[in-house]
């Protein structure tokens, strides 16, 4: 994956969470190490995995030691095997250990996203159906969750409610009707911004199309609704499916036609990919 994430995104992230995990200091490793010794990390995958979130990994230690350096490391979006070397770290032993966990957690959730979509993605090729992630992120974390998905193959939905219009229930609710929120919308919202519309049966499709919404999320409809959808809009705006989306029904839904399937469990109930890493000194210099 040739697209990064840049340093001023990704430090503020993580020297939060080194401050959270080592606060005043590392009590264990600054009793037991002077300061001065020298190591290397060897990060191993224990199962199948994706890799995501490399670039963060190596900040983690570089915060606390600007000279550790990755010896190698596979590129996000590798598929990796169990005993796979994903990257190689040197530096600062004191630095190798305390920034140890935060550098994991790290790695281990991002891979797990970039798994569980790379599995999503493959459930549906050949269909034309594009996987979405959705906005249920860990709070502060989303722009490496989404960068996650995109490691695995995945698409993301809009990033946040800045950049993007989604009219759901509760927005029609307030405005009083499907017409009358895509109308306020289309007045205040500026011309260049797609607004997509929720809908839950065919009728609100039927008024959404009327409407004029560029595109239309079908919410936890039924395969036979999504497919009757499909032949309504006729191909005139792109449909997204949406709501309880698993690995056991993403291809029979992906077989109504949709464009696009949103899959919250993406991000909001993802296993951490098994990653460990190993650390160990550097011999003392002779003499």
């Amino acid at each position: 994956m040739k697209e990064s994430l840049t340093g001023h995104v990704l430090e503020p992230i993580i020297r939060k969470a080194l401050a959270e995990d080592i606060g005043p200091g590392d009590l264990t490793t600054s009793s037991i190490l002077s300061g001065e010794e020298r190591g290397e990390g060897r990060a191993l995958a224990k199962s199948d995995l994706v890799l995501a979130g490399i670039d963060v990994f190596i900040t983690a230690f570089r915060l606390l030691d600007p000279t550790a350096a990755l010896r190698e490391a596979l590129v996000d979006g590798t598929a990796v095997r169990p005993g796979q070397t994903v990257a190689v770290v040197s530096g600062s032993l004191c630095a190798l250990l305390s920034a140890e966990r935060t550098a994991l957690n790290f790695l281990q959730r991002m891979s797990g996203i970039a798994t569980m979509t790379r599995q999503f993605v493959d459930a549906v090729k050949g269909t034309g159906t594009r996987i979405l992630d959705t906005r249920k992120t860990v709070p502060g974390l989303r722009v490496l969750d989404k960068y996650a998905v995109r490691a695995g193959g995945g698409t993301n939905h809009r990033f946040a409610l800045y950049d993007g219009v989604l009219i759901k229930e509760n927005h029609v609710a307030a405005a009083g009707g499907i017409g009358s929120a895509v109308q306020r919308v289309r007045r205040r919202a500026p011309h260049t911004v797609r607004v997509e519309v929720e809908v839950r049966n065919l009728e609100e499709l039927r008024e959404a199309l009327d409407a004029g919404a560029d595109m239309v999320m079908l919410d936890n409809m039924d395969v036979e609704a999504m497919r009757e959808a499909v032949l309504r809009a006729g191909g005139r705006i792109p449909l997204e499916a949406s709501g309880n989306v698993s690995l056991a029904n993403v291809r029979t839904i992906a077989g109504t036609g949709v464009d696009f399937i949103s899959v919250g469990s993406l991000t909001h109930s993802v296993r951490a990919a098994d990653i460990s890493l190993l650390i160990s000194p550097e011999p003392p210099p002779e003499g």
